[in-house]
Protein backbone atom coordinates (compact mmCIF):
# COMPACT_ATOMS: atom_id res chain seq x y z
CA UNK A 1 0.00 0.00 0.00
CA UNK A 2 1.47 3.40 -0.95
CA UNK A 3 2.36 6.02 1.65
CA UNK A 4 1.20 9.61 1.10
CA UNK A 5 2.74 12.64 2.74
CA UNK A 6 0.07 15.28 3.16
CA UNK A 7 -0.06 18.83 4.43
CA UNK A 8 -3.41 19.08 6.17
CA UNK A 9 -4.45 22.07 8.25
CA UNK A 10 -0.83 23.23 8.21
CA UNK A 11 0.57 19.98 9.61
CA UNK A 12 2.53 17.25 7.89
CA UNK A 13 0.83 13.85 8.03
CA UNK A 14 1.81 10.52 6.56
CA UNK A 15 -0.81 7.90 5.70
CA UNK A 16 -0.92 4.54 3.99
CA UNK A 17 -3.89 4.22 1.68
CA UNK A 18 -4.99 2.57 -1.52
CA UNK A 19 -4.45 4.83 -4.54
CA UNK A 20 -8.17 5.11 -5.27
CA UNK A 21 -9.25 5.86 -1.67
CA UNK A 22 -11.19 9.14 -1.71
CA UNK A 23 -9.62 12.01 0.20
CA UNK A 24 -12.79 12.15 2.34
CA UNK A 25 -12.09 8.71 3.83
CA UNK A 26 -8.41 9.55 4.38
CA UNK A 27 -9.50 12.66 6.28
CA UNK A 28 -12.23 10.96 8.33
CA UNK A 29 -10.99 7.41 8.82
CA UNK A 30 -7.21 7.61 8.68
CA UNK A 31 -6.63 11.10 10.12
CA UNK A 32 -9.69 11.06 12.44
CA UNK A 33 -10.89 14.53 11.43
CA UNK A 34 -14.66 14.13 11.62
CA UNK A 35 -15.81 17.65 10.61
CA UNK A 36 -15.88 16.83 6.90
CA UNK A 37 -19.06 14.87 6.19
CA UNK A 38 -20.09 12.14 3.78
CA UNK A 39 -23.24 13.11 1.93
CA UNK A 40 -23.80 11.51 -1.46
CA UNK A 41 -20.43 10.05 -2.48
CA UNK A 42 -20.85 11.49 -5.97
CA UNK A 43 -19.67 15.11 -5.52
CA UNK A 44 -23.23 16.41 -5.85
CA UNK A 45 -24.21 17.67 -2.40
CA UNK A 46 -21.13 19.48 -1.06
CA UNK A 47 -21.13 18.02 2.47
CA UNK A 48 -17.57 16.79 1.90
CA UNK A 49 -16.17 20.16 0.76
CA UNK A 50 -12.59 20.94 1.78
CA UNK A 51 -9.96 23.28 0.35
CA UNK A 52 -7.17 22.08 -1.88
CA UNK A 53 -4.68 24.94 -2.21
CA UNK A 54 -7.49 27.32 -1.18
CA UNK A 55 -10.02 26.09 -3.73
CA UNK A 56 -13.19 24.33 -2.62
CA UNK A 57 -13.30 20.74 -3.85
CA UNK A 58 -15.45 17.68 -3.16
CA UNK A 59 -13.29 15.28 -1.19
CA UNK A 60 -15.58 12.27 -1.77
CA UNK A 61 -14.59 12.05 -5.44
CA UNK A 62 -10.89 12.96 -5.33
CA UNK A 63 -8.59 9.94 -4.99
CA UNK A 64 -5.75 10.41 -2.53
CA UNK A 65 -3.30 9.62 -5.36
CA UNK A 66 -4.30 12.90 -7.08
CA UNK A 67 -3.69 15.21 -4.11
CA UNK A 68 0.06 15.49 -4.65
CA UNK A 69 1.73 18.31 -2.70
CA UNK A 70 -1.42 20.40 -2.36
CA UNK A 71 -2.32 22.08 0.93
CA UNK A 72 -5.51 20.55 2.35
CA UNK A 73 -7.70 22.55 4.71
CA UNK A 74 -10.68 21.05 6.50
CA UNK A 75 -13.21 22.79 8.74
CA UNK A 76 -10.91 22.00 11.68
CA UNK A 77 -8.18 24.04 9.99
CA UNK A 78 -10.30 27.07 9.12
CA UNK A 79 -9.68 28.47 12.60
CA UNK A 80 -8.42 27.00 15.84
CA UNK A 81 -11.27 28.26 18.01
CA UNK A 82 -14.22 28.88 15.70
CA UNK A 83 -13.21 32.52 15.32
CA UNK A 84 -13.30 32.71 11.52
CA UNK A 85 -15.75 35.44 10.43
CA UNK A 86 -17.89 32.85 8.64
CA UNK A 87 -18.12 30.65 11.72
CA UNK A 88 -19.07 33.65 13.81
CA UNK A 89 -21.67 34.75 11.23
CA UNK A 90 -23.13 31.22 11.18
CA UNK A 91 -23.73 31.49 14.93
CA UNK A 92 -24.93 35.10 14.81
CA UNK A 93 -27.51 34.34 12.11
CA UNK A 94 -28.51 30.95 13.54
CA UNK A 95 -27.81 29.26 10.22
CA UNK A 96 -27.85 25.54 11.02
CA UNK A 97 -30.90 23.49 11.78
CA UNK A 98 -29.73 19.89 11.65
CA UNK A 99 -26.20 21.14 10.89
CA UNK A 100 -25.10 18.20 8.75
CA UNK A 101 -24.22 20.18 5.63
CA UNK A 102 -22.83 23.21 7.40
CA UNK A 103 -19.12 22.38 7.38
CA UNK A 104 -19.28 21.95 3.61
CA UNK A 105 -21.31 25.16 3.31
CA UNK A 106 -18.76 27.11 5.38
CA UNK A 107 -15.78 25.70 3.46
CA UNK A 108 -17.38 26.59 0.13
CA UNK A 109 -18.25 30.08 1.39
CA UNK A 110 -14.68 30.56 2.69
CA UNK A 111 -13.30 29.74 -0.74
CA UNK A 112 -15.75 32.19 -2.32
CA UNK A 113 -14.75 35.00 0.05
CA UNK A 114 -11.07 34.29 -0.47
CA UNK A 115 -11.44 34.80 -4.22
CA UNK A 116 -14.18 37.46 -4.02
CA UNK A 117 -14.20 39.36 -0.70
CA UNK A 118 -17.33 41.34 -1.57
CA UNK A 119 -19.64 39.06 -3.56
CA UNK A 120 -23.02 40.20 -4.79
CA UNK A 121 -26.16 38.32 -3.81
CA UNK A 122 -26.18 36.67 -7.24
CA UNK A 123 -22.51 35.64 -6.94
CA UNK A 124 -23.20 34.08 -3.55
CA UNK A 125 -26.19 32.17 -4.93
CA UNK A 126 -24.16 30.94 -7.94
CA UNK A 127 -21.20 29.88 -5.82
CA UNK A 128 -23.28 28.13 -3.18
CA UNK A 129 -25.72 26.44 -5.59
CA UNK A 130 -23.78 23.15 -5.48
CA UNK A 131 -24.06 22.82 -1.71
CA UNK A 132 -27.36 21.27 -0.69
CA UNK A 133 -29.11 21.91 2.60
CA UNK A 134 -31.88 19.47 3.45
CA UNK A 135 -33.32 21.95 5.96
CA UNK A 136 -33.48 24.77 3.42
CA UNK A 137 -31.53 27.40 5.36
CA UNK A 138 -30.33 29.04 2.14
CA UNK A 139 -31.51 32.55 3.04
CA UNK A 140 -29.69 32.42 6.38
CA UNK A 141 -26.59 31.04 4.67
CA UNK A 142 -26.62 33.95 2.21
CA UNK A 143 -27.14 36.48 5.03
CA UNK A 144 -24.27 34.96 7.02
CA UNK A 145 -21.93 35.13 4.02
CA UNK A 146 -22.84 38.79 3.45
CA UNK A 147 -22.24 39.50 7.13
CA UNK A 148 -18.89 37.72 7.14
CA UNK A 149 -17.79 39.58 4.00
CA UNK A 150 -18.22 42.85 5.90
CA UNK A 151 -16.04 41.54 8.75
CA UNK A 152 -13.14 40.20 6.68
Amino acid sequence: MPTYNLTINGEQKSVEALEDMPLLWVIRDLLDLKGTKFGCGQALCGACTVHLDGTAIRSCSLPISEVGNAQITTIEGLSENGGHPLQQAWVEHIVPQCGYCQTGQIMNAASLLQSNPNPSEEEIEQSMAGNLCRCGTYNRIKTAIQSAAKNL
